[in-house]
């Protein structure tokens, strides 16, 4: 069953660390069984409640799932070989269209921004036991949450949007408790979910996001908790509409138990408005990360909600990291405040470069979806044919199976690089390589 590789460990920490090097070095590989609880207690001369001990951790770090009667196997994406390890190597010469990373020609220069933060922090040093929330980004953040109609709520910081969801889900779920995620979705949280010990339930999405009756089933199957993204959703570009919103919420209102996460990466590169769902259930978040509009590496997010869980979420912080480092905030409250007249420049950039693929994709009858962000979305029918036609061809696409559950094949291209003579031969190199384009409905 296992091949060469044996288990070993007489504790269930040391079982369990086993199977999980296996798995990290690619000695157990996704969907393989594992053997029943029984039968390697004694192989190992162990009490079968020692395994059963070691499979229970295993479950919650997202390493294996247990499917009945069928038993124990390595999930199809263990946490421990996430999906950003299906990345590919951009030959000589070639053009990287996967990372899905900003244009760094549109994005602000830092320089002046972090010396007038240090010069700041220079006057007045940050000491243990101040205010771990800049003023200036906190009021320039809520001025710009209530404009999009995000209900009044107190405000915290983390390190990025990925930092804040998991804060988030951990400060109100347990291991096994389920999570409806948009399926396509952005690949970070899909492994997440499984790495905290709990269960993903895919919502199908479209072009105008989540769709009802996906939330609806998924909550009629035990969802606690939904994470749904506003505007510039990764990897498909859907933007919640105020219809689709009104919709959504209705389905809410009638779960007012679920925990809702909205993430809005979005804003500042996007000239859609957003449609917050916020404001149905008792608890819920709305996290916006400065990644995207002022460059990755400020690891700088706002988050808003309900004050249970914005006081649950910085208690856990102060025992951690304590607080996200004053000098980034001020820094990232500097480029909001000079950068608000760029972000309709910003916005309709990359809208022209996506819509101009979109476009050229479409006279090659290839469809393709993309309404905001920097990504577009193409199914495909074989999505490690497609991929590897185009890596030939000289262009770099994300596979399509970093961001899927149940959905079909597809592939995604980031926009944000490319240039006006790119657009053509892009597209003639996608329409040779998807052919025939599957029409249907993505999610």
């Amino acid at each position: 069953m296992l091949g060469e590789y044996r288990i070993e460990g007489r504790g269930a920490a040391e079982i369990a660390a086993s199977v999980e090097r296996a798995v990290g070095a690619g000695e157990l590989v996704p969907g393989q069984s594992l053997p029943p609880m029984r039968e390697l207690a004694a192989r190992l001369g162990v009490n079968p409640n020692t395994v059963a001990a070691a499979y229970r951790t295993l479950r919650e770090r997202g390493v294996i799932e247990t499917a009945g009667r069928r038993g124990s196997r390595v999930r199809p994406k263990p946490a421990t070989t996430g999906r950003a390890e299906l990345r590919l190597e951009v030959p000589a010469g070639g053009r990287d269209l996967a990372s899905g990373n900003p244009d760094p020609a549109l994005l602000p220069r830092l320089a002046p921004a972090l010396a007038a933060a240090a010069k700041e922090g220079d006057r007045r040093p940050v000491r243990y036991g101040d205010d771990p929330l800049d003023a200036e980004l906190a009021r320039l953040s809520r001025a710009e949450l209530d404009a999009d109609g995000v209900p009044e709520g107190p405000l915290t910081v983390t390190s990025g949007s990925l930092d804040a969801i998991e804060r988030v889900l951990s400060a109100h779920l347990r291991p096994g408790d389920a999570v409806a995620v948009e399926d396509p979705g952005w690949g970070s949280v899909l492994d997440l979910i499984p790495a905290l010990g709990l269960r993903t339930l895919p919502v199908g999405v479209d072009d105008d996001g989540p769709r009802v009756d996906g939330l609806r089933h998924a909550l009629r199957s035990g969802a606690r908790a939904v994470i749904v993204t506003d505007r510039a959703q990764n990897p498909t570009g859907a933007s919640v509409t105020a219809t689709r919103a009104r919709a959504l919420r209705a389905v809410l209102r009638d779960h007012p138990g679920t925990l809702l996460i909205e993430d809005d990466h979005g804003h500042g590169i996007v000239d859609l408005p957003l449609h917050p769902l916020a404001g149905v259930t008792h608890h819920w978040a709305v996290v916006r990360s400065a990644s995207k509009a002022y460059g990755p590496d400020l690891r700088v997010a706002v988050l808003t909600g309900d004050r249970v869980t914005v006081d649950r979420v910085r208690g856990r912080q102060s025992l951690g990291p304590g607080w996200v480092s004053l000098v980034l905030q001020r820094t990232v409250a500097r480029l909001q405040h000079q950068g608000a007249a760029d972000r309709a420049a910003v916005a309709q950039s990359y809208g022209s470069r996506r819509n101009a693929l979109l476009d050229a994709l479409a006279d090659r009858g290839v469809v393709g979806h993309g309404r905001s962000g920097v990504n577009v979305w193409i199914p495909v029918p074989d999505e490690t044919g497609v991929v590897a036609r185009l890596l030939q061809a000289g262009w770099a696409v994300a596979p399509g199976a970093r961001f899927r559950l149940s959905s079909p094949p597809a592939i995604r291209i980031t926009v944000s690089t490319l240039t006006e003579e790119d657009i053509a031969p892009l597209a003639d190199a996608v329409a040779a390589a998807v052919r025939p384009s599957p029409a249907r409905v993505y999610g």
